[in-house]
């Protein structure tokens, strides 16, 4: 059984707790993530969460879409591909096809091998990593959401796939920038939101990254600036890290400024 694709249900049904409640003039609201909206958000979810999908089920048809995709990125828009590819699906039909859409997807995914290779917009990929992509650009991206309604999410130690996830792409970080990976790397030791302890990477006291791992989480997936959170950087290799962390594809992205990404006092009233 791939674990990850339970995990990515529970991390689903976590943001549509909250999503929910909301009125269809909530959906509108811009988020503190480049503008995006709730629709923007979830949209962006459902069709990357199809997407992932057609990968298992049919390559041809995903090569297809990505070849019709690629123009838009260059041209800056993504969005409104996104939004026409589900025909302006919006509001609560949009969170309901999106629901019914994830919970299906991972009881399918629940079943493969992890091993099995699938193609992407990238280099190909394991199924584990394809559905850990996905749980992380849930998470990531639902940190816009809670943060506009004013929510401290309450995470849960399927998270170590993101900071696995983390730490699996320092490399990725340096050379998506044309800079040369550090080696030895720094040595990580994260608080779980359980309270277990998570180590990886040699022991390095020269060069360490300490503390919560929701925080760590939030600074590979840029949603947070590390001088945000209480995370613990020791060293110059550990610092430019998390200056610049990018556990994601694609071009390289600049982290948010410092004091720009935080829950909302009040959220949404």
């Amino acid at each position: 059984m791939l674990e990850q694709a339970l995990d990515f249900r529970e991390e689903c049904d976590a943001l549509f707790e909250v999503l929910e409640p909301l009125s269809e003039a909530d959906w509108l609201r811009a988020t503190q993530f480049k503008g995006w909206t709730v629709n923007d958000v979830v949209t962006h979810l459902h069709f990357w969460n199809r997407a992932a999908n057609l990968s298992l089920e049919d390559e041809a048809t995903l090569l297809d879409l990505l070849g019709r995709l690629r123009p838009s990125l260059t041209a800056g828009g993504l969005r409104q591909f996104e939004s026409d590819h589900l025909v302006g699906l919006t509001g609560r039909k949009l969170l309901n096809k999106w629901r019914e859409f994830y919970r299906a997807m991972s009881e399918r995914w629940s079943e493969i091998d992890p091993k099995r290779r699938l193609k992407w917009a990238g280099p190909d990929m394991s199924a584990r990593s394809s559905i850990t992509a996905r749980l992380m650009e849930t998470w990531a991206h639902g940190q816009a959401v809670f943060d506009l309604l004013g929510i401290e999410r309450m995470d849960r130690d399927r998270i170590k796939n993101i900071a696995v996830l983390g730490v699996n792409t320092l490399g990725w970080t340096f050379k998506n920038r044309g800079l040369e990976a550090p080696d030895p790397p720094p040595q990580v030791r994260l608080t779980a939101p359980s309270g277990a302890v998570w180590e990886w990477n040699a022991p390095n006291p020269e060069n360490v990254v300490e503390g919560n791992a929701t925080e760590f989480c939030q600074v590979v997936t840029q949603v947070r600036n590390v001088a945000d959170t209480n995370l613990r950087v020791t060293g110059e290799t550990a610092q430019r890290w998390m200056s610049l962390a990018q556990c994601f594809a694609g071009p390289p992205e600049t982290p948010p400024a410092p004091g720009t990404r935080f829950v909302q006092p009040g959220g949404l009233a």
